[in-house]
């Protein structure tokens, strides 16, 4: 029984959704499957180049910053040139600065190319985004986002298992693959994806109606945008502050990948269960959850005194995780006007780029000064001012995104809409 039971829900949470959707999910697997170069880059400059770790965190924050400053302009041509043309561009673009990046010597070399893989690498997210909720029915987009996240984590899973053989055999080989396999999504979007950018008016200048200004003086949506940024701040502690306080402690790199390795065995295995969870509920609690969730379960780590104390608060913030991605992509379609979609991803996506440049730094600082008590303390905090902004900024959340047209959700029946929304151009 409950193996007919899984099927079904498996069955349940697979069906309903447009093939152009699966081809963009197959895209994003295989993009993932292929994601070496970040496991390794690391050690590739600290074993194989024989540059120091300041040189290696300085080429992880230049492939960081390129990824903020490519989230606002990708966003701009996603709404400009279309959904399709900006994947084109961002994964042709990230399969040649990748293969580049294996041939470059000089350490200046290595910088600059690696800025542009981060900026290629992180352009196609608010394409992706956007063309998810083109294509898919609004009753549906927190489904597709949430099979769309676990299409990641598991690419990213079996990738990092990978990339360890991988570099003992070559690391020019991990470029190489990475950039084949890139590659390859580039030709199935454009085999497989006709663009699904909805029609939409234009002023009588001649200019989009929606702007980066149109953007930032949208108060609710910069207050979660904002917020955002919070959750992805303490979330970004699993992978920098949590290794640094585990060693600090006296445990091994292999206790703390076997702590971390919880993160991705349960997003692969109860994704798709808790999808089904929060399909139906309450945008708001389900975000102010998964805030308290996150920080608490960063605010346990201080008192873990073994890997498997520190695996049970992996636990708790994971399962934070799982429901604050999907919940909170939904929401930004929700907040945003369709043809404005590029630029309100965009600015969703710069929240956890510029969160990847300061947690490290807010880590490092607090570790050194304070302790990493200290550090799980303020994960708390954090996560508890992100849940008390969720709750106060969703008392009025729209029921439905604005329209094509940009005018406020509830307005005007759904029949006026320039285009059904689940229906690519």
């Amino acid at each position: 029984m409950p193996v007919a039971a899984l099927r079904r829900a498996t069955r349940e949470t697979v069906s309903g959704l447009p093939r152009e959707f699966w081809w963009l999910w197959t895209s994003t697997l295989v993009n993932r499957l292929g994601a070496f170069v970040a496991t390794f880059m690391a050690l590739y400059l600290t074993l194989d180049r024989g540059y120091s770790a300041t040189y290696a965190g300085l080429v992880a924050a230049l492939h960081g910053l390129g990824g903020v400053i490519s989230s606002l302009g990708a966003g701009v041509m996603t709404d400009r040139l279309g959904r399709r043309p900006t994947l084109l561009v961002a994964q042709a673009s990230t399969a040649v600065s990748v293969a580049l990046l294996g041939f470059m010597h000089h350490p200046v070399a290595i910088a600059a190319v690696a800025f542009l893989v981060g900026a290629a690498s992180n352009a196609s997210r608010p394409a992706v985004q956007a063309m998810v909720a083109d294509i898919v029915r609004p009753e549906d987009r927190v489904r597709a986002f949430s099979l769309n996240y676990w299409a990641i984590n598991l690419g990213f899973a079996v990738s990092s298992m990978a990339a360890g053989f991988i570099a003992e055999v070559s690391y020019l080989s991990g470029f190489l693959i990475e950039a084949g396999m890139t590659a390859v999504c580039a030709v199935v979007v454009f085999v497989k994806l006709p663009e699904s950018q909805p029609r939409h008016t234009r002023t009588e200048k001649g200019g989009d109606e929606v702007r980066l200004g149109t953007v930032l003086r949208d108060r609710r949506f910069m207050g979660v945008v904002g917020l955002s940024f919070l959750v992805a701040l303490v979330f970004q502690q699993g992978s920098v502050g949590l290794p640094v306080a585990m060693g600090e402690a006296g445990f091994s790199p292999a206790d703390y990948g076997l702590a971390i390795a919880v993160n991705g065995v349960l997003i692969v295995a109860l994704q798709i269960p808790v999808t089904r969870f929060i399909e139906r509920r309450d945008t708001r609690r389900i975000l102010v959850v998964s805030a308290l969730l996150v920080g608490y379960g960063f605010g346990l780590t201080a008192f873990a005194g073994s890997v498997g104390v520190f695996a049970l608060t992996v636990c708790v913030w994971t399962l934070g995780e799982m429901l604050n991605a999907p919940t909170q992509t939904g929401l930004v379609v929700r907040l945003s006007p369709a043809h404005g979609r590029g630029r309100y991803q965009g600015m969703n996506t710069m929240s956890w780029s510029v969160a990847a440049l300061v947690a490290p730094l807010m880590s490092g600082f607090v570790i050194d000064r304070f302790g990493a008590e200290w550090l799980w303390g303020l994960c708390a905090v954090i996560g508890t001012v992100a849940a008390v902004g969720y709750g106060a900024l969703m008392r009025h959340l729209p029921a439905q995104e604005p329209a094509a047209d940009g005018t406020p959700a509830g307005t005007k029946p759904e029949t006026t809409a320039a285009k059904p929304e689940g229906s690519p151009v």
